[in-house]
């Protein structure tokens, strides 16, 4: 009663701005009982009405984080102007993700969007309509965020919207977890900067630039789908495919660095044959069954006896365990491919796993021709 009648004496903007703070302070206390409640939450109605922002102020900053604030009251305050609403749009978990998706659709407004994407949990619908109507630093505040729930197509549209941002890239890179297809549209973009910066910088051909470039986005696209479930394979081979990726030479260092599952998958899609008969006719000991999915798939014919070679050693030989093993792994299997050529009077000068496909590349039978 002495705040009621103070403020009966001194109605002034700074009196009800304190008059605000200090009842939400104690609305928070939990000290009101049921009726003082009730009175508070009509005194709170009242002062979002207040045509002082600073008491509208007070009354934000003090309340954002009061979890029984009336939803109406929560609401006002976040589409306030900005000195009102921004700690509620940051802090209140009384506002719903219908909310926020509202504030964002309604309003436009980057500072409000940068807030919603800073919240300690971005509900999938909200991330979504950040990344649709946001700036490029409303999405790296969003992306940047663990508590983001960011969805594969959500993910693919940020891409498909800043392609070249490396702002938005990095974080996306060091995000806890990332889809096996985006990690792949990501090696994509890097590659392509690459390409950009050898022909800027460094006095070679476009031809040899691309072949640099190729070779390390295979090499990436082979190491990251390592340990991808049969899901996520499917997904990354889908797109590789729609893509024009799905290269005899990736399928071979794969393969190479004993990714038997990424293979499989793969011939599977290039040949249109379900992935359980795939592997049955890959793993037949005749061999007829890998001849034939291969020649269906369209692949290099000559680099069939070498993919044969692969499997073979794949199948006999088993990681160590120790340093530097996946390196010795795949040099096995390269040795072995290169005994296999030799049978065909090419002699190779090298046991590399890169000059390997380079001059496998070269042979006239064996140039990169796939769907």
């Amino acid at each position: 009663m002495e705040d009621v009648n103070r403020l009966a004496k001194d109605p002034s903007p700074v009196a009800r701005a304190g008059t605000a703070a200090k009842l939400a302070q104690e609305f928070n206390s939990g000290r009101f009982n049921a009726n003082e409640l009730r009175l508070a939450e009509q005194i709170f109605r009242a002062m979002v009405k207040d045509a002082e922002v600073r008491v509208r102020e007070a009354l934000a900053v003090n309340i954002k984080n009061t979890p029984s604030l009336p939803h109406d009251v929560a609401v006002s305050l976040a589409k306030d102007v900005d000195s009102v609403s921004l700690p509620m749009i940051s802090f209140s978990d009384v506002l719903t993700p219908d909310d926020l998706v509202a504030i964002i659709e309604s309003q436009g407004n980057v500072a409000k969007m940068e807030a919603i994407a800073g919240r300690k949990i971005v509900a999938a619908s909200v991330a979504d309509a950040l990344v649709e109507r946001g700036t490029e630093s409303v999405v790296v505040k969003l992306v940047s965020n663990a508590g983001a729930e960011l969805r594969e197509p959500t993910l693919h549209r940020v891409i498909d919207r800043f392609p070249e941002s490396e702002s938005i890239q990095s974080p996306m890179i060091h995000r806890q977890v990332l889809p096996v297809t985006i990690a792949e549209r990501l090696v994509m973009e890097v590659a392509e900067h690459l390409r950009e910066r050898l022909l800027s910088k460094h006095k070679i051909s476009a031809e040899m630039a691309m072949d640099l470039v190729l070779q390390t986005r295979e090499r990436a696209t082979a190491t990251l789908s390592m340990g991808v479930s049969d899901i996520g394979l499917d997904a990354l081979v889908r797109q590789l495919g729609e893509n024009r990726r799905l290269t005899g030479s990736l399928v071979l260092r794969a393969l190479c660095m004993g990714n038997v599952r990424f293979f499989e998958h793969t011939l599977a899609a290039l040949a249109g044959v379900p992935i359980a008969n795939t592997r049955v006719l890959v793993h037949d000991t005749a061999g007829n069954g890998l001849k034939a999915v291969w020649s269906k798939a369209k692949l290099p014919a000559a680099l069939c006896p070498a993919i044969r070679a692969a499997l073979d050693v794949v199948a006999q030989t088993e990681f160590d365990g120790r340093e530097l093993d996946a390196e010795r792994y795949s040099r096995r299997i390269v040795e072995r491919i290169l005994t296999q050529y030799e049978t065909f009077g090419v002699e190779f000068d090298g046991d590399d796993l890169d000059y390997l496909l380079g001059q496998v590349s070269k042979l006239p039978s064996a140039a990169v021709a796939v769907h």
